[in-house]
């Protein structure tokens, strides 16, 4: 990558053991489970390997005494997903739900991306609560409230009160699910832009904004 990924994905490809997620605002040694609804959890208390240090080229991990194929399995076959903050292309974060009920016009957290985000994926870190997909392919306009829960096979689910708003400058919730809204509880977030430009001057380009020369 030549930097510091923000977000990790790893899985074994040979044992069926649960997806890995490491993102940067979790507790130190933390992980998140990509197939599971639980909030973050200390590996190492259960004797579960996880993703330990992350650098600018390589990452370590902790082996594990007991699900030790999770991140190191002996001859097995892993993938890993890294991710990395590009200034008006990708925003890996976190923010405190409200738990209030808020419409268009009505302050919910607002959380600054630097870019109109196309995709956003959520997950609570405190507590369980799905992870939760929206994109502005599915719901191009505001109220986006069409989602997917990769972690389940449910389908396409939607609400006519409740979603995320895409903004200028990054997204706001409008909901209190206990997925993305639930007061107190903290998220963290995946966000890809939609117009991932930056001029020669390194400043993002305005939302849907590009200039051609014919």
């Amino acid at each position: 990558l030549g930097t510091t990924p923000a977000a990790i994905f790893t899985k074994n490809r040979s044992d069926s053991v649960s997806w890995r997620c490491w993102h940067k605002d979790l507790t130190a040694n933390n992980m998140l489970f990509f197939n599971s609804n639980n909030g973050e959890t200390d590996p190492s208390s259960q004797g579960n390997g996880y993703i330990k240090t992350v650098g600018s080229s390589t990452y370590s991990v902790y082996q594990g005494t007991t699900d030790t194929n999770g991140v190191n399995g002996s001859s097995d076959n892993m993938i890993a997903y890294c991710f990395a903050e590009i200034k008006g292309y990708s925003k890996f974060g976190k923010y405190v739900g409200t738990g209030s009920t808020v419409n268009a016009y009505a302050f919910g957290p607002r959380i600054h991306t630097g870019f109109k985000p196309a995709w956003v994926m959520i997950k609570s870190s405190d507590s369980s609560g799905n992870w939760i997909i929206w994109d502005n392919k599915r719901s191009p306009v505001n109220l986006a409230d069409n989602y997917l829960q990769p972690n389940a096979d449910s389908e396409e689910g939607t609400s006519t009160t409740q979603g995320i708003d895409f903004l200028s400058n990054g997204f706001k919730i409008r909901n209190t699910y206990q997925d993305a809204g639930t007061g107190g509880d903290e998220y963290v977030y995946f966000a890809f832009a939609q117009n991932p430009f930056v001029t020669s001057s390194n400043v993002v380009s305005p939302a849907g904004a590009i200039s051609l020369t014919g």
